[in-house]
């Protein structure tokens, strides 16, 4: 998703609807479609104002919020648990099916992390 217009330009239409122009109008001055024009019009009427709304997924709990404590448990009785193991045991003993990347996305949101451990054989030289 692209980053929202700049705040200065929407300053500067927001001006230009309060002087008395035309969502189109205003748009047309400040090299914007048309459709961008009438939007912002109709937002600078109803909100006073033509800030962007927020981007991304909006803010909430997710499928796996409410199995937290759930994972965090098995986590703690068995640390090297891998993720497919983590999804079959939440489908046994929950009966949810989630994908094995959105445990690991909750994981990685409270904070466990998987550090990989250098193997080395007998007498192997370590590089520098």
């Amino acid at each position: 998703m692209s980053a929202p217009l700049p705040s200065a330009l929407r300053a500067r239409f927001q001006s230009y609807i309060e002087e008395g122009l035309s969502g189109r109008a205003a748009a047309l001055r400040l090299k914007l479609s048309p459709a961008t024009g009438a939007r912002w019009a109709r937002q600078v009427r109803t909100t006073g104002h033509a800030s962007p709304a927020p981007q991304g997924c909006p803010p909430g709990r997710g499928k796996l919020e409410p199995y937290r404590a759930f994972f965090e448990e098995l986590i703690a009785q068995d640390p090297d648990i891998t993720l497919f193991e983590l999804r079959d045991a939440l489908a046994d003993a929950k009966g949810v099916k989630v994908h094995h990347s959105s445990i690991a996305g909750l994981l990685s949101r409270l904070g466990f992390t998987y550090k990989k451990s250098l193997w080395l054989r007998p007498n192997a030289v370590v590089p520098r």
